[in-house]
């Protein structure tokens, strides 16, 4: 079964089931400050998974993508990936676990609509319980039932585990619940486990690996204590793509499946010295690369971007050592679009291989005087009694050369030779470049909660939006944004940089809208009624049949802004503050970005 037909197979099989298929959300978030990438299906519904209503209703499915970052020096062994795409269903107060468990069976192993496994073949874990929640014997007693239908002994097959094992909580924050996970014997000969020890036994070895999950969130957890439950039960139920594509196409390696296949076989024809494990990272991060430029990345030094170029740079480094000519990833492109193009229309291939090749050269004009400068200093600290590259060499050479941290610690790693990552830190401090990446060891990751100052800029970035296209052209349109409690960022279309004239006109019709203390209002429509409307939106293939519009003015007639979003946003503008434009300069060829902040 091919990666399309599972796709296929698995949006059908829940649309059948009542639910409505809505696409995924950007990689970029657009309400979760605390994060740089989505990294798991559920994050970009929290609202919803706390109470808010969906335009879509209450059971939903998606392909939703993601991007991991803290395991990026695994990537190339059979599991590790940096961009994958997360598979799941969702009630919304809606069914819970009789529906839920029943239809992960059915999906898993029905030959005629699911993906035909073998039923012999699964094995089940449930919360053990503890001080937080009870034992969950109601997911473990729904299991037993559809064992016992398939003449399997349910004691063998299904094992209670503690909260670390079967216990999700996006962070410190949020909703949360015991789940449900299932497992699927790998092996040949097919395993004999008996008890939770052989299961465990066989996970640690892998020859057991988990294919689907459910998550049953009754819980709301606030500074890392349940503290009660939700206003409705919800379940988040799902897999990794490319996981369940390794098990249904009976591989070992997600590379060996069909999403990379093809990718690998153009880097071999490419290449003078091939190597898989070089290979696979190449592969990895181009198209990690591709799915977060279309969603608005660029790279840079800071924040999205700062991981964006780390990958690329590692990949052009990579395909130096396997004898890619300058510029041949840019041949890997039509490959990558060929397998996802139809099912992520903002693949756009003339605008991720400008920017890739932009990056390329970039990276070319500094890496062979700065790679000449990191060995100089390895060589120094070898034949030294230290082993230790200074954290003020490092920043030197990220600031001068472009090159990220973990880049100069591959290469003095190479030579046995560490890096002062302290001292690189507090350099970076100094230069007041507010990294927030994962990979960096500055970012932890978790759920925001939609604190007061968050949802004032998420407010006050429809109104510059609106007010850049008053002020400078119908051309105008959002590329991007990042919301902390601080400030706003927005990234927007105009080939231009900003005069003083021109920002202090958006500086001023922002605060007579708030000066007139317009109201913010919600409708939910179909997307053909919001466009009709003129309502904007940023990714449009990320919206379903129906959406909910954010419209601020008081009157019909009076409207100034009116776009497609999820939230959240204040009730009324006039508690804004004063909009103030800090910062206005070019991330890329037509792209502007303003950083602004809301003033007492």
């Amino acid at each position: 079964m091919d990666s399309n037909e599972i796709r296929k197979r698995f949006l059908a099989f829940f649309e059948k089931r009542g639910h409505a298929i809505i696409p995924s959300a950007s990689l970029l978030p657009e309400n979760d400050p605390s994060v740089l990438f989505n990294t798991a299906g559920m994050q970009p519904l929290v609202p919803y998974l706390m109470g808010q209503k969906h335009p879509q209703g209450t059971r939903l499915a998606n392909f939703q993508k993601c991007v991991r970052t803290g395991d990026i020096d695994e990537v190339g062994d059979n599991t590790h990936l940096t961009f994958f795409e997360m598979m799941g269903n969702w009630s919304l107060g809606d069914y819970f676990k009789e529906e839920a468990i029943q239809w992960s069976f059915e999906l898993l192993t029905s030959k005629e609509e699911g993906f035909g496994l073998d039923p012999s073949r699964l094995y089940i874990t449930c919360f053990e319980g503890d001080d937080n929640a009870p034992k969950d014997e109601e997911s473990a007693t729904i299991w037993t039932k559809i064992f016992e239908k398939e003449g399997l002994n349910a004691e063998e097959r299904i094992f209670f585990l503690p909260a670390e094992s079967n216990w999700w909580s996006p962070g410190d924050n949020g909703p949360c619940g015991p789940d449900t996970e299932m497992f699927y014997d790998l092996t040949k000969e097919g395993l004999n486990i008996k008890n939770k020890e052989d299961f465990l036994k066989a996970d640690d070895s892998q020859e057991v690996v988990e294919i689907w999950n459910d998550v049953f969130m009754e819980y709301k957890k606030e500074n890392g204590k349940v503290v009660g439950k939700l206003e409705n039960k919800n379940v988040d139920t799902g897999s990794g793509f490319e996981r369940v594509t390794t098990v249904l196409q009976g591989k070992q390696s997600i590379f060996e499946t069909d999403l990379f296949v093809p990718i690998l076989e153009k880097i071999k024809e490419l290449s003078s010295d091939y190597k898989e494990k070089e290979a696979r990272i190449i592969a990895d991060h181009i198209r990690a690369a591709s799915f977060m430029i279309s969603d608005g990345a660029l790279p840079s030094n800071t924040d999205q971007g700062y991981v964006l170029r780390r990958l690329l740079r590692r990949a052009i480094r990579f395909a130096d050592n396997i004898g890619m000519p300058e510029n041949a990833l840019l041949q890997l492109m039509p490959v990558i679009i060929d397998k996802y193009g139809s099912h992520y229309t903002n693949l756009n291939i003339e605008n991720i291989s400008n920017i890739i090749g932009d990056e390329e050269n970039k990276f070319r004009k500094t890496l062979k005087e700065g790679l000449k400068e990191t060995k100089d200093y390895v060589m120094k600290a070898e034949k030294g009694d230290f082993k230790v590259i200074p954290g003020k060499v490092a920043f030197k050479l990220f600031s001068t050369f472009g090159f990220p941290l973990e880049l100069t610690k591959e290469i003095a790693n190479e030579s046995g030779v560490d890096v002062d990552e302290k001292e690189f830190n507090e350099e970076f401090e100094k230069h007041q470049e507010q990294s927030r990446t994962a990979s960096a060891g500055k970012f932890k990751g978790g759920l925001a909660g939609h604190g007061e100052m968050e949802t004032k800029y998420h407010t006050a970035t429809h109104l510059l939006h609106a007010a850049l296209r008053e002020v400078l052209g119908e051309h105008v349109f959002q590329k991007g944004s990042n919301i902390t409690a601080e400030r706003l960022r927005f990234d927007f279309s105009h080939p231009d940089k900003m005069t003083d004239e021109e920002k202090t006109k958006v500086e001023d019709w922002i605060n007579e809208k708030i000066d007139m203390g317009l109201s913010v209002t919600r409708q939910e429509m179909s997307f053909d009624e919001a466009k009709g409307l003129g309502a904007m939106g940023l990714f449009e293939d990320k919206y379903g049949d129906k959406v909910s519009v954010y419209s601020i003015g008081n009157e019909p007639n009076e409207i100034c802004s009116r776009e497609l979003c999820g939230g959240p946003h204040v009730v009324s503008i006039k508690d804004l503050g004063k909009f103030k434009i800090k910062k206005e300069e070019a991330t890329s060829a037509g792209v502007r970005r303003i950083k602004a902040v809301l003033e007492e």
